[in-house]
């Protein structure tokens, strides 16, 4: 099994702005007031292209499909929390916690991945779970460890425990669960999605410690991320603030690997830092700054890995 893939789908946005059903529990979204609506979505425009042209100079490979007018989903730019894609074949639908991120959903997306010479054996929907209140949002609220088939979630109003266990079984992750935390207006509020706070890369993993309040909780991921091997490179509560852990990494040209981030947590970590990551792989960061202002989502989140057998 792959811990990278080399082809990532992306959907550029067609009418994004501050979704204001996710702001309920996504602290980091705010709302720019002093631009209009229009230049907003145009700046994030801008914001997806040099992200895109950043990602194929290195030589990834990119299926981009844009988002449509209506419905209207101001979220569309991150798929990767109601689609994943795996190495057998399968697909997995997620329920959505914001009725307006339902409406991002579209099998059309499948014929697009089919017609790039990908194979599609099942599709696993779990879109059901919405009538009862319960979500389990992708690859923001997990964060798949493919090659050792362990699955980390720190559960959240997004991340249903039952779900999470039940995506396990069906996909064969041994679930690691946890609860993290970050510090709103004085109080321990929930992170809403774990790949703000957490990445695991192919030879090291970045994990914000200090959001894990419970001790027994934190030695437990430890104990899983250094049993596999994985040197884990600690980042600090305020850096998430900056989406140091929204991180992926990926495949470029001749099978070479990168971290992927967006420049405000590139700036954010500290050259110790850059050094343990570089040991491991160069780095490739790109401006998103009105993406995750209004979006409150980085690079993670706007990449939906394709592991999917070829034809």
């Amino acid at each position: 099994m792959q811990q990278t893939t080399n082809t990532i789908l992306m959907v550029r946005p067609a009418s994004f702005r501050m979704n204001e059903q996710t702001a309920v529990n996504n602290y980091y979204q705010q709302e720019l007031t002093n631009i209009l609506p229009a230049a907003v979505n145009a700046k994030a425009q801008q914001e997806f292209d040099d992200f895109v042209e950043e990602l194929k100079s290195k030589g990834v490979s990119l299926i981009v499909v844009n988002d449509t007018e209506k419905p209207n989903t101001p979220d569309a730019l991150f798929p990767n929390n109601w689609i994943s894609f795996h190495e057998n074949g399968d697909v997995a639908i997620y329920p959505m916690f914001a009725e307006n991120r339902r409406l991002e959903k579209r099998e059309d997306l499948l014929e697009v991945i089919e017609a790039e010479g990908f194979e599609i054996a099942n599709v696993i929907d779990y879109s059901e779970a919405e009538e009862e209140g319960v979500f389990l949002e992708g690859t923001g609220s997990m964060i798949l460890d493919r090659q050792n088939r362990k699955a980390y979630c720190a559960l959240s109003p997004r991340a249903d425990e039952e779900l999470f266990i039940e995506f396990c079984e069906d996909f064969e992750f041994t679930p690691v669960i946890f609860t993290a935390n970050q510090t709103v207006d004085g109080s321990r509020e929930v992170i809403y999605h774990t790949n703000v706070m957490m990445c695991i890369a192919e030879t090291f993993a970045i994990v914000c410690l200090n959001a894990i309040d419970d001790k027994k909780e934190k030695k437990n991921l430890l104990k899983h991320l250094k049993y596999d091997g994985k040197e884990v490179i600690s980042i600090s509560e305020k850096q998430v603030t900056q989406f140091a852990g929204n991180m992926l990494q990926v495949k470029g040209a001749s099978n070479k690997h990168y971290l992927v981030m967006s420049s405000s947590a590139y700036e954010s970590l500290t050259q110790e830092q850059v050094k343990k990551i570089e040991k491991h792989n160069p780095i490739i960061h790109s401006s998103l700054k009105t993406i995750e202002t209004c979006g409150g989502g980085s690079a993670r989140c706007m990449m939906a890995e394709v592991f999917l057998p070829k034809q």
